[in-house]
């Protein structure tokens, strides 16, 4: 057989349900850490690509947001709009854009950033999430009242810290919890029990989840935890795992030591998607289980690369 007549197949119903808009891409963070100019055409190009169903949001500092404008503005949709680009997108889908704030003050960047890419001229653009780290379960709700409404929140409990009391200020508010599930050295990598154990809370507060760092990898397994020659490795999550164990938990009202298992499963031959569901072990969602998981609970997770997972994928036969 020729590649050149050669079409992969289509990823089952239940695996593109659960991947569809499932990467937020942070190429500005660590261990990626590409300049603006390069993320952003990085991002244009994942926008237009064969896989731009699995993208979400660019993940920018707030304090960035000025610099994005610049670097980006003819990448994004609108009547400036370089030629190729203009080609591909839908002229009325601006970029979404999940802004990272530290003060209180840059929530007036955003609310201007806003304004300016609201019209084609500029380029379509809205930053319509916000992710704020916060050191108490108080802080929910003294940061909620700053927060517009058009902007939804998206908050960081401390790596370490009990996530009860957290995700307890967080219930009945429109907003979110985030963890961290990965770093740049081992020990900002959390086990698979204080992953389990966040996810249950969230499940026991009714509130959805996203995730950050650490995930380039479908599923669990050793890794380089950096791009530099002789970096250190260490056991990380994969993203499977930690999508699958939060619908595990979500809709089978499994216990946390049997999501502790889904997220420490390092063969991807154990997880099965069919058009009718997937299957881990002996453990079955349906399609329809996935896609209320993802749309209302396991939202997304946080990625410095978008090509890194999909290459994993295809190695693993799922992309």
């Amino acid at each position: 057989m020729l590649w050149a007549n050669y079409d992969p197949p289509m990823p089952s119903r239940s695996l593109t349900t659960l991947l569809s808009g499932l990467i937020d891409y942070a190429g500005l963070f660590p261990p990626a850490k590409l300049s603006m100019q390069h993320a952003v055409e990085a991002y244009a190009r994942a926008r237009v690509g064969e896989h731009e169903w699995m993208l979400c949001r660019f993940v920018c500092p707030a304090a960035r947001l000025k610099e994005l404008s610049q670097c980006a503005s003819v990448l994004m949709p609108g009547t400036n709009a370089t030629s190729g680009y203009r080609e591909h997108a839908a002229i009325t889908e601006p970029w979404h854009i999940s802004a990272l704030v530290d003060t209180p003050d840059e929530l007036d960047i955003i609310r201007k950033f806003n304004q300016h890419h609201d019209q084609e001229v500029n380029g379509l653009a809205l930053v319509d999430a916000v992710e704020i780290r916060i050191a108490a379960p108080d802080d929910v709700d003294d940061v909620l009242e700053s927060v517009p409404e058009e902007m939804y929140p998206f908050f960081e409990v401390p790596a370490g810290a009990d996530p009860r009391g957290f995700i307890a200020a967080m219930a009945g508010n429109a907003c979110a919890a985030k963890i961290r599930t990965g770093g740049i050295t081992p020990d900002a990598i959390p086990s698979p029990e204080q992953v389990a154990a966040f996810m249950s809370a969230c499940v026991l507060a009714d509130v959805p989840f996203k995730a950050t760092a650490g995930l380039h990898h479908p599923i669990r397994g050793d890794y380089a935890l950096t791009y530099e020659k002789n970096a250190p490795r260490a056991m990380m999550h994969g993203f499977l795992n930690v999508f699958v164990a939060a619908a595990l938990l979500k809709h089978v009202r499994a216990d946390e030591a049997l999501a502790a298992d889904a997220l420490r499963e390092t063969d991807p031959k154990s997880f099965v998607f069919t058009e009718e569901g997937v299957r881990w072990r002996t453990h079955v969602l349906d399609a329809a289980q996935l896609a209320h998981s993802r749309e209302a609970f396991s939202l997304t997770f946080g990625s410095c690369s978008f090509d890194e997972p999909v290459e994993d994928l295809r190695k693993i036969g799922m992309a």
